[in-house]
């Protein structure tokens, strides 16, 4: 069975929100006007953090792994055969990851403030 890179980008990005929740779960509530002393014990999550933020670097590598090391199996006359439909879904990729890796970086920078 192969995976898409679309699901593994969309796995990791699901991952990265999991792994960055317990940081950004009280921030998100702290916007929307939810305020009290218990929103800083929102801590939950945190034990699960480096799973979740493992998770995310594993499904960067298979998306990574599937965008540039497999070669492409399609039909001459398909889409996927045209440079530049790869060239947009290695720049998605790359705008993707640093999104994520700037998301997993949000505990680690709130701890520091």
């Amino acid at each position: 069975m192969q995976i898409s890179w679309r699901s593994s980008l969309v796995a990791g990005g699901l991952s990265a929100i999991a792994a960055s929740l317990c940081c950004l779960g009280p921030l998100v509530l702290l916007t929307l006007g939810v305020g009290g002393a218990w929103v800083g014990s929102l801590t939950a999550m945190e034990p699960y953090r480096l799973y979740f933020a493992g998770g995310t670097l594993l499904f960067l590598v298979l998306t990574y792994r599937q965008l540039y090391r497999v070669a492409p199996s399609c039909a001459p006359d398909s889409g996927c055969a045209d440079s530049s439909v790869q060239k947009r879904q290695r720049g998605l990729f790359w705008f993707v990851a640093a999104l994520l890796l700037v998301l997993l970086a949000v505990p680690w920078l709130a701890s520091k403030l």
